[in-house]
Order: structure tokens, then C-alpha cells, then sequence
């Protein structure tokens, strides 16, 4: 039996904690009833909402449990492809964003590292 075909636009009809239908590798799943016990929490379900979850969800390196988990919320495969957006981001992306500008840690301890040398060269080595 063939299975269900699901345009673009339907899946993007299902994007709250109502209802939410994400697509990962052009099959759709409707996780509404996991959102509650996704370990990453439900607001990583719906960000992906209404576009490919496909890298988001590959970039994480999910386990073989999480992939069978997944496969029972599958409710049919994507009619249409080309119309769907991809991810914004990768969930390392996100992970390793820096909102508030700041540099990262490692710059700050170069920074510090060189700045001892100095010291120490300049006041020890006299």
C-alpha cells in the first residue's frame, strides 16, 4: 500500500503544540503527543516546524531508539519537496551561538595567556 501523500502546504497547516507535523527526509511525522517527552523539549519541535528538519535532526546524531521513536509518528511522505524551505540553523550552530556578542571564552584565555607572558618577561626576567 502507498503510503499517504502530504503537500507543503498541509504540513505547514500543523505548527502549534495543538498539532505539529515536522519533516525529516521528505517523510512527515506528526509528533504533537511526543512534544511533552522530547528530551531536547518541545520548543526544538517547533522551531523546525514548516520547513526540513532533516539536517537539525541529523546534526544531533539521534540513536537508533530516537530513529525507531520517530518512525511511529510517521504519517505519510512529502508530496512536494521543492516547495520546502530548509533549516535556518543546525543545532551545533545553535549551540555554539554567541547572542550577546561577546567574545568566546577561548579569545579571552589567549588573550590572558599572552598578556602573562609579557608580564612575567617584563617584571621576573629583570
Amino acid at each position: 500500500m502507498a503510503s499517504r501523500q502530504i503537500t507543503f502546504a498541509e504540513v505547514c497547516e500543523h505548527k502549534t503544540e495543538e498539532s505539529l507535523w515536522i519533516v525529516i527526509d521528505n517523510k512527515v511525522y506528526d509528533v504533537t503527543k511526543f512534544l511533552t517527552e522530547h528530551p531536547g523539549g518541545d520548543e526544538v519541535l517547533l522551531t523546525e516546524a514548516c520547513k526540513d528538519a532533516t539536517e537539525p535532526f541529523e546534526d544531533v546524531g539521534h540513536s537508533e531508539d530516537a530513529r525507531e521513536t520517530l518512525k511511529t509518528f510517521f504519517i505519510g511522505d512529502l508530496a512536494d519537496p521543492e516547495n520546502m524551505p530548509k533549516s535556518g540553523k543546525k543545532a551545533s550552530d545553535m549551540m555554539g551561538a554567541n547572542p550577546g556578542g561577546s567574545p568566546p571564552l577561548i579569545v579571552i584565555v589567549a588573550i590572558a595567556a599572552v598578556a602573562a607572558y609579557f608580564i612575567y618577561n617584563h617584571y621576573v626576567k629583570k
